[in-house]
């Protein structure tokens, strides 16, 4: 009886993987459709996956998680199950990094392709779609950052994506080294990294949606002012709190990325 047991168990299971696996397959051929993702389509979560969901949810006002979450694959016309809900392996340090600099495919795609129909307003609007902003690094003989409004998308994905990673603290890799920070004066990183330490303390449960448009406005001293509404629900046990702010990013060109040299946000 016990190895009855165990062989019908390991039957569910392998019934239960390959359900999730076509779920994932399903979400594969529906981003690949809509030129969000380029890897293979194969059933396995990846970084890559993981990549194109998050550029979905970000530009469709979903809730930013990395993963195909239930959510996302109502959104995507997918067969939601709580085997393919869990985060797959790079999900979250491997997908901001990812995303921070952006595929070039995807990029490429996008002038060539209209962005699909979003639920919410969680781009651009049209008229703006095209824009590009011209950033001049700090260092002289640098060469020019041309940054697309998805190119600033996925930029404002990654960093809210860092703000979940279990390491805390990842979103401390987007600062510079001295940051104009919540009107508390210009402050170094390590002050970043407490404070970072003490809001994961506070709230150890968060969700974030991108809530409507990037506002874009290239500043006089050749850096980048992103602001942008971001709805947020936190929890801490009992404790609870939800709502919505406008947050402001500086930017400004470092080495062949962007670094954070300010930020901001006030209740929207």
């Amino acid at each position: 009886m016990h190895r009855l047991f165990l062989i019908f168990f390991s039957a569910a299971l392998f019934t239960s993987a390959a359900f999730a696996d076509d779920n994932v397959r399903a979400a594969q051929i529906k981003l690949k459709e809509s030129g969000f993702y380029f890897g293979a389509v194969d059933g396995k979560p990846s970084t890559d996956f993981s990549a194109a969901v998050t550029r979905y949810q970000i530009r469709n006002g979903l809730q930013i998680t990395g993963n195909l979450d239930a959510e996302t694959s109502k959104a995507l016309g997918v067969t939601t199950q709580t085997a393919a809900n869990q985060p797959p392996s790079g999900a979250t340090s491997e997908t901001w990094r990812r995303l921070r600099k952006t595929d070039r495919r995807f990029l490429a795609g996008r002038t060539t392709q209209s962005a699909p129909a979003p639920t919410q307003t969680a781009s651009v609007t049209q008229s703006n779609r095209s824009a590009t902003s011209v950033l001049r690094p700090a260092e002289s003989g640098g060469a020019n950052m041309v940054l697309s409004p998805d190119r600033l998308r996925d930029y404002v994905a990654a960093f809210v994506l860092a703000g979940l990673d279990p390491q805390i603290g990842s979103e401390l890799e987007f600062f510079g080294d001295r940051v104009s920070y919540y009107g508390d004066g210009v402050v170094g990183r390590e002050k970043i990294r407490g404070d970072l330490q003490r809001y994961n303390a506070r709230w150890p449960q968060r969700r974030f949606w991108l809530a409507g448009d990037l506002n874009v406005t290239p500043q006089a001293d050749s850096r980048l002012r992103v602001t942008f509404p971001l709805r947020y629900e936190l929890r801490n046990g009992a404790k609870h709190s939800s709502g919505k702010i406008r947050k402001t990013l500086l930017l400004e060109v470092h080495g062949d990325d962007l670094q954070i040299v300010g930020v901001n946000e006030r209740k929207a």
